[in-house]
Order: structure tokens, then sequence, then C-alpha cells
């Protein structure tokens, strides 16, 4: 075609796929085409009526409606003008006839691409169908055949990956941030590999040929929906599509939704029942309407359903079913799409309300997605990369390499026995990389990284000896195991640290394991303590350190000293007494007159779900207190973390134990908290403080203290329970 024909965006065409039209939009074009000669109508085009779909596929609910489906066009032999228009008597599906194929330079197929281009420019040319023409098949068996198949299953037509379309309103300045808002939370609950999320504007609504390719339809508006665009959706939802309506005013069936401006933008307790028929209570933040019933209507609805704890059990969510093809919708009017760190939300209050159900709200959103037909388990496993090793300082390269010259094998390898680290000054893709065999490449002008700042790092990092030396990685399985077959050998000058954006097989205490999201501060710290000092006759206050460094890392930069971050015995962080945001696993071999310790250290710093983050904090903080502190990074607040920790630990070595408590009870989430030993039903007592060995102690109503140990007992806060372990 002389690279003629053009396509948005500099795609290549790949095949071309035939496009069914109604006859009326056919005879629009040859009555057009009939008055022109081809050459007149390329350099002074006419306007050409604008294609519909054919109505299987976007049917538009009206008695004027067309009831058959447009032909599969065929190459015409003759001019552009085509042929003749057909009589009235030569109007049926049969008779139909066909324009010829043109080029980019003509008006009509300008005009035609314009509402059919879009529903097939992201199919690739693999997943694009092979439709053969038949000269011999007639309308009616392609119609017919279309029908049959469609009556057992949606059909996927051009062949892309399953769309969820979001329908937002039609204001253009206000469509593209709530778009943005309402794909994101999606976005965190399917597999984006398996699904395309994709806006849905008014003008595509009514004019192109969505609706056999969508898997769910996202109505996220609450301004009234236009009528045209009312029986569209109506129509998708009777060929067995699915709906979800988030505040929106959308809805059918004999529901209404009704104002209660009592609750418009409040937090309220809702009851969900979810598919099971188990509850989950949550705190939602409600949009101010409710669904009722129209007088007399009396409806067969879904399993999924929620209403407020009060005293009218307002319904907020409902399921309802539409059609015999099993389409469907989940009305609400609560905001699962809005964080709790949206502008919405003003109070403190109801931020930490919200917050505290994050997780909740998740819960339900994934329930609803599920029952409507997607897919919410994501096992999307990033891929493993190669480990980078990079001094903190310039000065401790040389000494380094010369180290690491005498101690790796000949084939550049250290072996232990987790994983083997083999040292290469390049990485190539065809180097092969497993949890059990990692390379590591040695050339720091190589390594460049979006989530890690070396210099950053650097700037932060005010140590003497603690986190010199940087093992880097963006995904490795686990960074406990990267420093084990180096933690005994190396000197203990050059401070091992291993640095992880994600982890595969991230560890906790006991058997716990995850995959830890972006936005982790990921680290494990390799530290060497004398058996015979202050702390290594103490060692449990290692992970009393480890937690109030980071604390204290945050709290002691100017201005976000009231930033509510907390230690949480043993070995938490928290905010305020309300949620975890992260942790530490501390394992120690003791080889020798020496303890060996590796410090796994992991707490969310900009990933606000499904919990919270330190962000989160900074965020609110500003809201509340009208400030502008910035967000913090993962890479400086690491350095910072092991620069408070070499400090504590020296404090700790000179004063002992009064020489850090009074900063950990200042930071503390426990001070005269009442808790119940062994059970709802036991006895009541008060938490005083930690023992010399950093134990927890509690103080019985008799006067009695007793130690409580972290290896035997589990201490649930938000029960305020300290239950003994049963053997």
């Amino acid at each position: 075609m002389e690279d003629r024909l053009q396509m948005a965006d500099g795609l290549v065409p790949q095949k071309i796929v035939s496009v069914h039209l109604q006859d009326c939009t056919l005879k629009a074009l040859e009555d057009q085409a009939s008055n022109k000669q081809a050459q007149a109508l390329q350099q002074h085009p006419e306007p050409s009526a604008e294609s519909k779909p054919e109505p299987d596929i976007m049917e538009c609910i009206g008695r004027d409606d067309p009831e058959v489906l447009g032909a599969q066009p065929t190459l015409g032999t003759g001019d552009a003008s085509g042929s003749e228009p057909a009589g009235e008597g030569d109007r049926g599906v049969g008779s139909v006839k066909h324009c010829p194929l043109h080029l980019s330079s003509c008006h009509e197929c300008l005009e035609l691409e314009n509402s059919t281009i879009e529903s097939v420019k992201f199919a690739s040319a693999e997943n694009i169908p092979d439709l053969p023409y038949d000269h011999s098949g007639s309308l009616e068996d392609v119609a017919d055949a279309i029908r049959l198949e469609r009556e057992w299953r949606r059909v996927n037509i051009t062949g892309k990956a399953p769309n969820i379309l979001f329908y937002v309103g039609s204001a253009p300045q206000k469509s593209l941030g709530r778009f943005q808002e309402v794909r994101s939370v999606l976005a965190d609950c399917v597999d984006t590999d398996s699904y395309t999320l994709y806006h849905l504007s008014r003008e595509s609504a009514l004019r192109d040929p969505w609706s056999d390719n969508c898997l769910l339809l996202v109505i996220a508006t609450q301004e009234a929906i236009p009528e045209d665009l009312s029986q569209k959706f109506m129509a998708y939802l009777s060929q067995g599509g699915k709906v979800l309506g988030l505040c929106s005013s959308f809805t059918f069936a004999g529901f209404r939704v009704t104002s209660k401006s009592v609750l418009e933008e409040t937090v309220q307790n809702l009851v969900f029942s979810k598919a099971d028929q188990t509850q989950v209570k949550l705190s939602v933040l409600s949009s101010g309407y409710v669904y009722e019933e129209s007088p007399g209507e009396r409806h067969s609805l879904g399993k999924l359903q929620g209403h407020l704890e009060n005293g009218n059990k307002d319904r907020l969510i409902v399921q309802v079913p539409f059609g015999t093809r099993g389409g469907e919708a989940v009305l609400c009017q609560v905001h699962l799409e809005l964080p709790p760190s949206s502008s919405v939300v003003q109070a403190q209050e109801d931020f930490d309300l919200l917050k505290s159900s994050n997780i909740r709200r998740y819960e339900v959103l994934r329930e609803i997605l599920t029952t409507l037909g997607l897919n919410c388990d994501i096992k999307h496993v990033p891929a493993l990369t190669p480990l980078y090793l990079l001094p903190a300082a310039e000065e401790i390269w040389d000494p380094l390499m010369r180290w690491l010259g005498k101690h790796v094998d000949p084939e550049g390898v250290i072996k232990s026995s987790k994983l083997s680290l083999k040292f290469l000054s390049s990485y190539t893709s065809e180097i092969e990389i497993n949890p059990s065999a990692l390379p590591v490449v040695t050339d720091v002008e190589a390594f460049s990284s979006e989530n890690f700042n070396l210099d950053i790092y650097r700037q932060n990092l005010q140590t003497k000896r603690l986190g010199k030396v940087i093992l880097f990685a963006e995904v490795t399985p686990t960074t406990m195991n990267l420093l084990d077959g180096l933690m005994f050998e190396i000197p203990q000058e050059m401070g091992l640290i291993a640095i992880a954006v994600r982890q595969t097989q991230g560890k906790g205490r006991g058997a716990n394991a995850w995959l830890s999201p972006m936005g982790c501060a990921l680290s494990t710290l390799l530290i060497s303590i004398p058996l015979r000092s202050q702390l290594g006759q103490r060692i449990p206050f290692v992970q009393h350190l480890m937690s109030l460094a980071v604390v204290e890392a945050v709290r002691s930069i100017a201005e976000y000293q009231d930033i509510n971050l907390r230690v949480k015995w043993p070995n938490d962080i928290y905010y305020s007494d309300l949620m975890k945001l992260g942790g530490v696993l501390v394992n120690s071999t003791l080889l020798g007159e020496t303890f060996y310790i590796l410090i796994g250290c992991g707490f969310n710093v900009s990933n606000s779900n499904p919990t919270i983050c330190i962000n989160d904090l900074i965020t609110e903080y500003n809201k509340q207190h009208r400030a502008e502190l910035k967000p913090l990074r993962t890479d400086s607040l690491i350095a910072r973390t092991v620069t408070v920790l070499e400090k504590l630990i020296d404090t700790f070595q000179d004063k002992g134990p009064n020489g850090v408590l009074p900063l950990y009870y200042k930071y503390w989430v426990h001070s005269g908290q009442r808790v119940r030993l062994g059970g709802l039903e036991g006895p009541e007592v008060w938490i005083v403080g930690l023992d010399d060995s950093g134990f927890l102690q509690v103080q019985e109503e008799d006067g009695e203290v007793v130690t409580v140990h972290p290896d035997g007992n589990s201490f649930d806060m938000l029960r305020n329970l300290i239950i003994p372990k049963q053997q």
C-alpha cells in the first residue's frame, strides 16, 4: 500500500481485520459516494455518517434500532464511488452492498477509523484472530453463527487483553484525576498483567464497540448518567456484563439512590456480608446516599450486601442480578476507592479509623471483584536481579578488593550453606540468577538505580564501622541470607549491610514469609558484639535498639519530632498504638568470644497499602498542622537508622540499659498499659517496663512483678492480652 496506510501513534499495520457495519451506515456512505467521483471525494471530501457498531456488540435500546448484524465488508473492484444505492426492496440483510477499500487519503475511511480503530489499536498481530473471507457465505450465516456462539459466552473479537473500563464522568478537567484515583485501587487488587485498565469517555461509550471486550465496567461518578449512556450500560448488562458502581447515581431494577446528608463524607461502621455469608466489620467513608427499593418492589438480590450499624441499617452495598445472561452489578455508596489519606478525610480520628480498616477495605473490594468474575490472586513474582557491591566510603574500596581476592575460589565464588555469591566485573543477561546462586557485580561505575541513590546513602551515613560495604539488589529472595558466607570472615571495620528494593521470600519471626512490596526499607546489617560486654550479656536488647533506631532516625530530623512513630515490645515499629509499619528480626551466632549478629529490618516508607507507611504519617501531619514536611526516602532512612544504631550500641556498651531506656520509654506504646495474663479471663496487670535483660515486666494486683519473655508469649496489642505460649 506504498506506506500510505496511516495509524495513530506510529503503529505499523500488521493485519487488516474486517469490521461489521449496519446496513443503514453503508447506505449513507453509498449515497454520499454516488454523488461524486473518487477523485473529487479525495480533493473535496463531504462529511460522512457516523459509523455505528453492530447491535450485538453495543446494543442501543430504542424502537428504531435495526436488529440485524452488519456484513463483513468485501474488497470492491470498482471506483471509490461504489455501486448504486440499494433500493427499498434491496435493504434486507443479504443484499447489502459493500464499499471498496480506501487508503489514508480517503475521507470516508478516516471517518470510519474514528469509530473503530480504538477497539483494535492495542491488539497485537499474534492476538488478532484470522477471519477468513468466504465468498459463498451469506450475511445471515455470519449473523446466525455469531449469535449462536454468544449464547454461550462473551466473545473477545479483537483478541485484546480482558478489559476493565472506567466511566468517571463527562467533565474533562476532573475525569483524568478521578480515573487515576479509582484505577489505582483496582490495580492493587488485580494482576495488571492479566487485565487492561482503560478510561471510558462518554463519547467512546456511545460510539465504540467496547462491550464485548469488557469484563467489568466501573461507574465512579456522582453526576447524573445521561439517558443515552444509561441505555448503553443497561444493554451491556443485558448481554451478561458486570458493573461495579462506586458512589454513582447509576441504578436500576427498582432501586433508587436516596440522599441522607447527615451521612455525607462521614466515617461510619459498615457490616459487609460476603458470598459465604461470613461478615466483615469495618469503618468506611460514606457518600451520603443510601439504596432503597421503590414502594411495592421486591427483588431477588445477590449475597453481597453491606449495611450500616445503625438503627435503620441503611443499605450501602447491594448486589443486583439483571437479565437472563448472567448480568449483575454491585452498587456501593461507600468510598471504597478512596485511601484514608484522601483530602476528603479531614479529622485525625477519621484518618485513624479508616487506616485501621484499610486491610478490610481491600478484603471487601477483592470479594466484590471476585464475585464479579475477576481473579484477584496476584501470583506474579518479580525476577531476581544481580547484586552490586558498593562502598559507602571511597577509602574502603581497595582494602575490600584485596580481601575479596584472597577469599574467592578460582571461579570468583564464595559459598555458604545457603547460597553462593559469584563476584564479576560486569553482568550480562546470559548469566543465570537463581535463589541459590547470585552474581555480584563489582563495577561501581556500572551501578544505577531509580530506587537507591548511593550518594544520598553516603551523605546520611555517619558511622565509624557499620554499613560501610553494601550488597544491593533490586529484587532478591531475602537479605537475611546474602551475608551468610561473609559474616565470619570479613573484617569488622568493613561493616557489611545488604539492601534490597523487593524481597520474594522475606523472613519474619518463626516461619513467616512474605513478598515485600515497593516502598519498604529492607536491609540486613551485620554487627559483632564481644561476649564479655554490657550488650554481649544482654543480647535480647539488640532488637529493642534496632526498633528504637528506626523511630529515632525519623523523629530526630528537624521538624519531624512529632511524627507519631513508636516502638512496640519486643521488635515492632508502630504508628501510635494502632498499626504496625515495620519489624526487626535478629539472628545471632556465638563464635568464640564474639556474637556475630544479623539484624534484619523492614519498615514501610512510601507503600501506603495495605496498611500504613511513614510518608502517610507525614502527609497526615501536614494536613492537620498546615505544615510542608517533605516525604522521606528509603535510602536516606536506612543510612540514618544505621547511624543511630551505632550510637545506641556505643551508649549501651558504656552505660548499660539505663543509658538507652529513657529514650526507649519516650517512644514506646506501652506506658501504663493494662493487659490480661493468660486470656480474656486472666488476671489484669500493668506494664511497668523492661528488666535488665530486655524482657517485658508487668505488675500484678498484689504487687508482684512478672517477667514476660518474647519467645514464650504472644503479645496482642489490639486485644491487650499477654498469652503464655502453648507448648
